[in-house]
């Protein structure tokens, strides 16, 4: 499982893939690139032996619907895809990839609508967004039967362990100061 370390690196720039290759970091969020790159990016992390989930709704060119998955998933080849529609992590399923389902957690609503879609499609995980939200991890974790990541606007280390303390099976940041800094403490 993919879930193997508490740290993810969302990689959002490409010059941070030669970063995150410098961690121990085993899974990495890609939400950078385009339709005629994206094989390469997942090729290349992929050589290192690191896990590797293309935000579909970041990557140019690919389309959010059963043939753009059927594309990602027999061409592209990466171990999952992360989304915030229902319909792209069911589709997915379907083509055996792994799934994280993105949840903002930005109104009572949106959580409410939000959990009963995740608990209809059940995703291999969930990311709640954004990480610096620490009783609504607790709060989620008690709700659902499936791994919570969480992620988002986390500026430094101290809110991270707070996340994996209230229950975040993992946090994943964009920010490689801290990658550095999880690995230099010996957070893993």
């Amino acid at each position: 499982m993919f879930l193997q370390d508490q740290f993810i690196a969302a990689i959002k720039q490409p010059k941070h893939m030669e970063l995150f290759l410098q961690t121990k970091w085993r899974t990495a969020l890609l939400q950078t690139g385009t339709i005629s790159v994206i094989k390469r990016y997942v090729e290349l992390l992929k050589a290192h032996d690191r896990y590797v989930f293309v935000h579909i709704e970041k990557i140019p060119g690919i389309s959010y619907d059963k043939e753009g998955l059927q594309f990602l998933s027999k061409f592209v080849q990466p171990h999952g895809i992360v989304s915030t529609k229902s319909t792209l992590i069911q589709l997915a399923k379907k083509e055996k990839l792994w799934t994280i389902q993105r949840l903002f957690l930005v109104d009572t609503d949106a959580v409410e609508n939000g959990l009963q879609a995740v608990q209809q499609v059940m995703p291999d995980a969930l990311e709640i967004m954004p990480g610096i939200v620490p009783h609504m991890v607790e709060h989620l974790v008690k709700q659902i039967k499936i791994p919570v990541i969480t992620g988002g606007l986390i500026q430094n280390r101290d809110q991270m362990v707070e996340a994996l303390q209230k229950g975040a099976q993992a946090v994943s940041t964009g920010n490689p100061l801290l990658w550095k800094i999880a690995e230099k403490e010996g957070l893993q």
